[in-house]
């Protein structure tokens, strides 16, 4: 990856993010959202801090209506920590990278 997220998807959510044994951050965005565009290079970033640690990755809510509506996305950017499966962390709002990264760490142990 080096530094660069993964693009989660409808197709891919299952396999890349669920069935994986590494903790997942999901960033749910639209192009349109200015506090996504805000957020974006911060998740970069993360994605560089956390390579081979965590997956880090972005989902186009506009494109990807299905995991967005099962996980009851209302507002972006919204950001889901998933481990085992599992939603164990939730963000709302372009947050600083120190409180994301924090909430990682808690999960990754």
């Amino acid at each position: 990856m080096s530094g660069k997220y993964f693009t989660a998807t409808d197709a891919n959510f299952q396999a890349s993010i669920l069935d994986s044994d590494k903790v997942a951050l999901v960033d749910f965005w639209a192009s349109w959202c200015g506090p996504c565009m805000m957020l974006g290079p911060v998740i970069e970033e993360l994605a560089a801090q956390y390579e081979g640690r965590a997956i880090i990755s972005k989902l186009n809510v506009d494109d990807n209506p299905n995991t967005a509506a099962k996980y009851g996305i209302r507002s972006i950017p919204t950001m889901l920590i998933i481990k085992d499966g599992k939603v164990v962390d939730q963000m709302v709002g372009a947050l600083a990278k120190n409180v994301i990264a924090k909430k990682i760490d808690d999960q990754i142990g």
